[in-house]
């Protein structure tokens, strides 16, 4: 098969094609023009600066300033198929120069701002953005990564904010599909190489919206929080665009903090929020007052993007009575691609949650397919490990310009994830997923695959662990072997974490050597970077390890 023939495969989910996908609008614009007419007094966004302050905002108020910000746009030379970067971080003035570029037809190139210059200036010149809508915040650095490049920067300070409000707001188009319109340009957080760009259209926002907002039962009135960066999928697809799809609202904060995560849930009426595991720990280790959330109506946390292990999982359900929905997917699937079920009785929940050495992800949703296949894309059976495989109406249009990437991802006519992952039949037939790690960071131990979130739940339990990874690292004579990072609590040492894991562990996968760290490398959205902290173990290379001389 060709290549888009294995692509427009990999967007066809229960034999139906991308373009026959039962989705209720044509366009962004249909959609914004939809709630416009139906709630525009109605609250669409509540966002709370870092210093704490509130602003709000209707469905009228926010719609109408889109409006007239594409209209700025226009008539900076911006028309359909064009692309735009933004040096942002979360406010409600980014969120509508996304609906603006999308009123449009534009695609959007979100900028991750902790990324390094060198980063950022490699994704403009990649990306071929046109403009890039600067906040006073990055001015400075905005000269360094745009040196060279034939890029006008627009400073996004109250000069502009006057212009646009100046400008006239442009007509909603209603009639003209924009399903397959670029929309989207985000880039993978590799760790190491040029990162690739995904690029999504409209279709598959509104496809992946439509699909969590119906698992998770999202209506109108509803209220959900938005604690993690909009420049990734998570902050936008399911917080944002996923409350506008159903005309519900959102709280939109400028970043996480631990001391006001409750106490606006509480405040505000939030029923559901979206976070990254990385959060529930921080949670956990502030011990943070739930502020009698649940008894206020908020009802369960999603959680995704990043390792959650059983020890987490059931210490913060345990402790604050909180139920987590997990859920999977990535950003060459817009975004979530399956969920735990909200149904599930107790028993059943915890079942899924604990019995397996890892939390399931869950069920696919109605919107895409999920399966396991081998490296030469045959399905694999009940338990088996594989690849976790998804095809569906949001799988992205593909990798931008890297065609050796898309035929690698597309293979088989299936998106190929790279996560390592197998499924486990309930007892009415339905598939439980699990991942048990990227293929890319399996430890091979003498020709042996070992998972690291294997060894991260033992490290999880250990004693006087707050924190901990499980490392591959180079080994001259089994070609890997397993270290740890870890950060500890005060006054335990390495042995006694050895000594914890050989207990628990059998040797093979046992660490060999513990480190000991005040910080984990993360992306921004909480996942691991395992891969950039190899060379901490580079001494160890040619020691054999037997049982008793396991280092620390």
């Amino acid at each position: 098969m060709h290549l888009q023939e294995l692509i427009r495969a990999a967007q066809t989910a229960q034999g139906i094609s991308p373009e026959h996908a039962p989705i209720e609008y044509r366009s962004i614009a249909h959609l914004l023009a939809t709630q416009l007419d139906t709630r525009p007094n109605q609250t669409f966004m509540i966002y709370y600066s870092e210093d704490s302050s509130r602003s709000v905002w209707t469905y009228r108020d926010f719609i109408n300033y889109a409006a007239r910000t594409a209209q700025f746009l226009r008539a900076y030379g911006l028309s359909p198929g064009d692309r735009f970067a933004t040096a942002a971080h979360n406010h409600p003035e980014t969120i509508a120069q996304y609906l603006a570029g999308w009123l449009l037809g534009c695609c959007v190139v979100p900028l991750n701002m902790t990324e390094e210059d060198s980063r950022l200036h490699y994704i403009l010149q990649t990306s071929g953005a046109k403009l890039l809508l600067c906040r006073p915040e990055y001015e400075s650095r905005a000269s360094t990564f745009t040196e060279g490049l034939s890029i006008e920067t627009i400073l996004c300070d109250s000069r502009y904010i006057a212009r646009v409000q100046q400008c006239d707001p442009i007509k909603l188009d209603t009639e003209r599909s924009e399903l397959d319109s670029e929309a989207l340009l985000v880039f993978t957080s590799g760790t190491t190489g040029n990162p690739k760009g995904v690029v999504l259209v409209q279709r598959n926002l509104l496809a992946d919206a439509q699909g969590i907002a119906q698992w998770h039962r999202i209506t109108p009135h509803d209220r959900m929080m938005c604690v993690l960066p909009i420049h990734h999928v998570n902050g936008t697809i399911v917080t944002h665009i996923t409350p506008l799809y159903v005309g519900a609202s959102v709280v939109l904060n400028r970043k996480f903090q631990t001391e006001h995560f409750f106490p606006r849930i509480a405040a505000e009426g939030v029923t559901i929020v979206s976070v990254v595991p990385t959060l529930l720990a921080f949670l956990l280790e502030a011990n943070a007052d739930d502020c009698g959330v649940r008894q206020k109506g908020f009802r369960h946390i999603i959680c995704g993007a990043g390792p959650l292990t059983c020890e987490l999982a059931a210490r913060f359900e345990n402790r604050y009575g909180i139920r987590i929905i997990h859920g999977y997917g990535l950003s060459e699937t817009t975004c979530y691609s399956c969920f735990l079920e909200l149904d599930l009785s107790d028993q059943e929940h915890q079942k899924w949650m604990q019995n397996y050495g890892f939390p399931s992800i869950g069920v696919p949703i109605p919107q895409n397919e999920m399966a396991i296949h081998d490296p030469n894309g045959k399905p694999l059976g009940e338990g088996e490990r594989g690849e976790i495989v998804i095809r569906g109406w949001n799988v992205m249009k593909g990798y931008d310009a890297n065609p050796d990437a898309n035929f690698a991802a597309f293979t088989y006519g299936w998106f190929r994830s790279g996560d390592e992952g197998f499924f486990i039949r309930s007892s009415d037939g339905r598939p439980y997923f699990f991942i048990t790690g990227r293929l890319k960071e399996l430890i091979i131990r003498g020709g042996v695959n070992i998972a690291p979130l294997e060894i991260d739940e033992v490290l999880a339990r250990a004693p006087g662990v707050r924190a901990g990874i499980a490392v591959g690292f180079e080994h001259d004579l089994y070609g890997e072997e397993v270290g740890a990072l870890v950060i500890p609590e005060l006054g335990v040492s390495q042995e006694a974490i050895l000594a914890y894991c050989q207990q628990h562990l059998p040797f093979h996968k046992c660490p060999k050597v513990i480190l000991f760290t005040d910080a984990l490398p993360v992306t921004s959205t909480g996942k691991y970077q395992r891969n950039r902290v190899k060379h901490l173990f580079a001494q160890w290379r040619s020691v054999q390890f037997q049982k008793e001389s396991a280092r620390a």
